[in-house]
């Protein structure tokens, strides 16, 4: 029997929020299993045709994904049967996914309304640790082959599944959100190409080493990829832009540097190459302090230019117009996530194939290259797909998880682009109206009230720094010191929250309570400088600037009740609330997920043992100055403070977290034991880093709700 109180009975008790007060009910957390979202969104060659994956959670499981093709012209959708990451072929009269046939499970080739499927080729996956990897399946340019990425074994496979098992490489453990087991399976990811007709299968690519992202050349003898070919890539991260010929095989290396290059992507003509980047020397596997910028480079990989500089953002991957022209790519900006254009400069020299790559370029000559917000607004843009004079794209706002938009882009395809200013406001007009394609939630959501998103800006240390409060309904009118607040931290550190829309945060405000999301310093969305100001400083200033936002908040609205805060985040939020509460007993009661308590641990118990050092300059046994960084760790670990604490702990954490292993919860667990503080810690099992089954994201929930209601909340 559980020892919490369910949501059922809080409503039952009269105890929830303002809104349902008011005869709307609000979000609760059943409605989490009715909550879709658009994930994926592929546009064909012509325009004619739209793929999209559409997220549900409907099980009690983690959620599943379906994909949906869309007749542009008629607007008539049909299912794709047991399919996912969709590519269309270069006529698009085809489309190729990842599936499964009668025939068995793989690489599958239907028509463009998804008939007629058939298997071409098995493939394989890795659970090993591979972030940012790009696209697995690109087509020939005359639709006759299928470049595809699938794993093979790999040299550490004997000894390795046994009894006992056998461990001889350094990056041991599976990836973050794997959670079903506990150790690297050691498979290979290398690149085949097969025979659409006639389904023979040839291997291109082979050795210790990870393939990905990929991406066949217009004139369709080559095909890029990434990947990490370090003299000990499990324990140096450095990915680097590679090409293989289909012919014969030959791999050519087309970067050597020090950082690390994502998604590259042939221009049309075939003349360049477009690119995500980074120029510092260490690079994590985990999360990374540098933003990455858009670069194109010519495509022996030459002339290496940074089209992305004038904003000072973290920037996504890359997309070509369908002219060469422009390059598309998201920016997070103050909380939100944009789309933007760059006309690309031209290239100097010449090209591969000995044409003068200069007379492609068509972008200004000189000077700073003129950008364009696409897509702008409150809210987050995720997948986007570019097309003929049409992007297609999912957009988070304040009131809806992820839909399918699409919006004209015919002007931006005109010599003229507008430039933003610098600061990327979050009000940034787009070029055309946008089109609602899905209304997955409106049956849902339409009967649900939901709570506004307030953006404001504080000072602290010389720093202005941007939070984002979720009122319950009728908070202004609320009689002084009424409304409890609840302190929800981000993750990172280097990411950023904002307006979109964010399901945990509703529930609560239909509770009554207030939730204060603050994008302390090393956030992204603020430029590198912020990002940068938490180096060698972890849990120092941005623990500040959190309790700076709850002192900011407070000031500005008093019908919110300092007396009865709570406080949680996840991963490096879960990490920042165990500071925290080492720091100052003002919130009731605290809820870390997957956070870390002991900074040395952590190093060792990752499946990354490189974040550490990106964060603090070196690895743990180096030194800065007379100081081992180890020393440095160790002085910001919350559990060395951990008699200092004196606030109520729940811990939720999954059982196979490899990014933030389970042990960080335990040893502060027992810790807090010992110093008579109340807490109680709950497992997951099946979750690596975070929760993903929908009955697991529920029921941490409610018990969220009950933990925070039982200490006066």
């Amino acid at each position: 029997m559980r020892s919490f109180t369910c949501v059922s009975a809080i409503v039952a008790m009269g105890l929830w929020g303002a809104v349902a007060a008011q005869g709307t009910p609000p979000l609760a957390p059943a409605d989490f299993y009715a909550l879709r979202s658009v994930g994926d969104v592929q546009l064909s060659p012509t325009g004619a045709d739209l793929a999209y994956s559409v997220v549900s959670s409907a099980e009690p499981g983690r959620p599943t994904s379906s994909t949906w093709l869309r007749d542009m012209a008629t607007g008539e959708t049909v299912r794709l049967e047991n399919g996912s990451g969709p590519r269309w072929s270069p006529d698009g009269t085809r489309i190729a996914y990842i599936g499964r046939t009668a025939e068995g499970s793989g690489l599958v080739v239907a028509t463009r309304r998804g008939e007629a499927s058939r298997l071409v080729a098995p493939v394989t996956g890795t659970n090993h640790p591979l972030p940012s990897s790009g696209r697995r399946v690109a087509w020939s340019p005359d639709g006759k082959l299928l470049a595809f990425v699938s794993a093979t074994s790999g040299p550490e496979s004997e000894g390795a599944d046994g009894d006992p098992m056998v461990i001889t490489r350094y990056l041991f453990k599976p990836t973050a959100t794997e959670g079903l087991t506990r150790f690297n399976d050691n498979r290979r990811l290398h690149i085949f190409v097969a025979d659409v007709a006639t389904r023979q299968v040839r291997q291109l690519t082979d050795g210790p080493y990870y393939e990905h992202s990929i991406d066949w050349s217009p004139k369709g003898d080559r095909i890029l990829f990434v990947s990490n070919r370090e003299a000990t890539p499990d324990k140096r991260f450095n990915y680097d832009v590679f090409t293989v010929g289909v012919g014969d095989g030959a791999v050519t290396r087309l970067t050597a540097t020090k950082s690390a290059e994502y998604f590259p992507a042939w221009s049309p003509d075939g003349t360049r190459i477009a690119f995500a980047g980074t120029t510092r020397d260490l690079t994590s596997s985990e999360t990374t302090m540098e933003d990455t910028h858009v670069w194109v480079m010519r495509a022996d990989g030459s002339e290496r230019v940074e089209v992305g500089k004038a904003i000072d953002n973290r920037q996504g991957a890359p997309q070509w117009s369908a002219d060469g022209r422009r390059l598309y790519f998201t920016v997070q900006a103050r909380g939100s996530v944009k789309l933007m254009a760059v006309e690309v400069p031209a290239v100097g020299g010449r090209s591969d194939d000995g044409s003068d790559a200069r007379a492609v370029g068509r972008g200004p000559a000189a000077g700073t290259p003129r950008v364009s917000t696409i897509v702008g607004g409150r809210g987050g843009v995720g997948a986007f797909s570019v097309g003929k004079g049409r992007v297609a794209y999912a957009f988070s706002a304040t009131g809806s998880p992820s839909e399918l938009f699409t919006v004209d882009v015919a002007g931006a395809e005109a010599p003229a682009l507008r430039t933003p200013a610098p600061a990327l406001q979050a009000g940034s007009a787009p070029h055309a109206q946008p089109v609602q394609v899905t209304t997955l939630n409106q049956a849902l959501l339409g009967s649900r009230g939901l709570a506004e998103v307030e953006a404001f800006t504080f000072s602290n240390e010389g720093l202005e720094i941007e939070a984002f409060l979720t009122k319950p309904a009728g908070a202004a009118s609320a009689k002084p010191a009424s409304v409890p607040l609840i302190v929800m931290i981000h993750g990172g550190p280097h990411g950023q929250q904002g307006p979109a829309f964010n399901p945990k945060a509703q529930v609560y405000a239909g509770l009554g309570w207030a939730v204060l999301m603050v994008n302390y310093r090393g956030s992204t969305g603020y430029g590198q400088a912020l990002a940068d100001a938490i180096f060698r400083d972890q849990n120092g200033a941005e623990a500040r600037d959190v309790l700076a936002g709850v002192d900011a908040a407070l000031a500005k609205h008093p019908w919110l009740d300092a007396t009865r805060m709570g406080i949680e985040g996840g991963s490096y939020g879960g990490q920042l609330t165990n500071w925290i509460i080492t720091r100052t007993p003002r919130f009731k009661a605290a809820i870390p997920s997957a956070g870390i308590s002991n900074l040395v641990t952590q190093n060792y118990l990752a499946y990354y043992h490189d974040y550490l050092a990106v964060e603090y300059g070196g690895f743990p046994h180096e030194r800065v100055d007379a100081t081992r960084i180890i020393d440095m760790l160790w002085e910001r670990s919350p559990i060395r403070y951990a008699d200092q604490v004196k606030t109520p702990v729940l811990f939720i954490h999954g059982e196979n977290d490899n990014d933030v292993p389970i042990e960080e919860a335990e040893q502060f667990y027992i810790a807090l034991h010992d110093v008579g503080v109340e807490t109680v810690m709950v497992r997951y099992p099946r979750e690596g880093h975070g929760l993903r089954e929908t009955k697991h994201v529920v029921d941490a929930l409610e018990r969220s709700i009950a933990w925070y209601r039982k200490h006066g909340l």
